[in-house]
C-alpha cells in the first residue's frame, strides 16, 4: 500500500519584524485613546500632542508595511479601525470635552455627524483601493482623509491656545466647523496628497532646511505652527476647489 503524505501540523513562522507595523498602528491608537483621558482631566494641550502623535504613526505603519514586504488584509483592515477611532471618535470626543459641554445637545449632535463623516470617509477610501482602476485617491484624495481631517477640527483649540490671542470660541462656532469638517471629509472635493508632491533636485536641500525650520517652530510655537499648517492646507483644498470649478466641461 502507498503511503499517504504526510501533513505538516507546525504552526506557520512568521518573522518578528514583520509585525512591527501593526504594533505601529496599535500604538497609534493607545495615543489616541490616552487622548481622552488626559481631556477628561483638563489636559487638552497633551491630548492634542497625542492625536498629533497618533496621525505620526499612521503615516508610519503603511510605509513600514511596504519597506518591509509585509502588507496583509488584516493590517489593513487593522489601520482602517484604528484610524476611525484616532480621527473620528477620539478628536470629536476632546473637541466636545474642551468647548462644547456648555451646549450639550447641540455638541453632541456635531460630535455624531463629525464620527459618522469619518467612518463613512474611511469605508469609501477602503472600497476605492480595492477597485480595478481606481486611481483617483492615489495621485489626490476625494474629500479629506482622515488624519488631515482630525488636525483641522481640532483648529479652535490651536486659536484658542495661543497667548496673544485671548479669544473664547463660541460653542455654536466650534459645532458648525466641526460639522463643515465632516462634510468635506464625505464630499466630492479633490484635496492635495503629499505623498504625490514632487520636487527638483536642485531644490532639495532648500525643502530639508524648510523641514527643520517647520520642526523648529513646532517645538518653539506649537499652536501658531499648528494654525498654519491647518490653515494653508485648507487653503488648498479651497485653491483645488476653485480650479475643479474653472475646468470647462467636456
Amino acid at each position: 500500500m502507498a503511503r499517504s503524505p504526510k501533513t505538516d501540523d507546525r504552526p506557520r513562522e512568521l518573522l518578528l519584524l514583520k509585525l512591527l507595523p501593526n504594533l505601529v498602528s496599535i500604538l497609534a491608537l493607545c495615543a489616541g485613546l490616552t487622548a481622552i483621558r488626559y481631556a477628561i482631566a483638563g489636559d487638552y494641550g497633551l491630548a492634542v500632542l497625542l492625536i498629533g502623535t497618533a496621525a505620526a504613526l499612521d503615516g508610519l505603519d503603511g510605509r513600514l508595511a511596504r519597506m518591509l514586504k509585509s502588507e496583509s488584509a488584516i493590517g489593513a483592515e487593522l489601520d482602517s479601525l484604528c484610524d476611525n477611532v484616532n480621527f473620528g471618535v477620539v478628536p470629536a470626543i476632546v473637541l466636545y470635552l474642551w468647548g462644547l459641554r456648555t451646549e450639550t445637545s447641540l455638541g453632541w449632535i456635531a460630535v455624531l455627524v463629525y464620527a459618522t463623516c469619518c467612518m463613512l470617509r474611511l469605508a469609501r477610501f477602503n472600497v476605492g483601493s480595492r477597485a480595478v482602476g481606481d486611481v483617483a485617491e492615489k495621485t489626490v484624495f476625494i474629500g479629506v482623509p482622515s488624519p488631515a481631517g482630525a488636525m483641522l477640527v481640532l483648529s479652535p483649540m490651536y486659536l484658542s491656545f495661543i497667548p496673544a490671542s485671548g479669544l473664547t470660541i463660541p460653542p455654536v462656532l466650534i459645532a458648525g466647523w466641526m460639522v463643515g469638517i465632516g462634510a468635506l471629509m464625505i464630499s466630492r472635493v479633490r484635496t492635495p496628497s503629499l505623498k504625490r508632491i514632487t520636487v527638483s533636485t536642485d531644490y532639495v536641500r532648500y525643502v530639508l532646511v524648510g523641514g527643520v525650520a517647520v520642526v523648529a517652530a513646532l517645538l518653539t510655537y506649537p499652536w501658531v505652527t499648528l494654525l498654519t499648517l491647518s490653515m494653508t492646507y485648507f487653503a488648498g483644498i479651497v485653491w483645488l476647489a476653485l480650479g475643479s470649478l474653472r475646468k470647462p466641461a467636456v
